[in-house]
């Protein structure tokens, strides 16, 4: 493996978002995320879709994108970050892409998993 000088950590202050957990039900996305605020003291967050403990997990409540979950990684610039991993190869799936308002892309997945996890990018811009 060669080291790049340069990285995306630096290059777009890049830095672990969340991490997603895939529960088989929303029961037990509901104990994942009680467990979570039992060892962190984080508040349980309910959406349609999973329930989050604060910002860092993120328990879906039906088998979520990825074979063991998925992580986020936040960008501060995601035209830039897309192309940076799109040159070393990295396919974005364009069916996950999800846009703000202004049609600015959120969030989009990577095609490929690493380690049995789906990873995505996403930005507050």
């Amino acid at each position: 493996m060669t080291q790049n000088a340069e990285n995306p950590v630096e290059l777009f202050d890049m830095y672990v978002a969340h991490v997603g957990i895939n529960a088989k039900n929303p029961e037990e996305a509901a104990q994942i995320a009680e467990d979570f605020s039992l060892l962190m003291g984080l508040p349980a967050i309910e959406t349609p879709k999973a329930v989050f403990s604060a910002t860092l997990v993120e328990t879906m409540k039906q088998n979520g994108r990825g074979t063991n979950g998925h992580i986020g990684f936040h960008v501060n610039d995601m035209p830039a970050a897309e192309k940076w991993f799109t040159e070393r190869g990295f396919e974005l799936n364009e069916e996950s892409r999800a846009l703000t308002p202004d049609g600015a892309t959120r969030l989009i997945y990577f095609k490929r998993e690493i380690g049995g996890f789906a990873i995505h990018l996403t930005t507050d811009k």
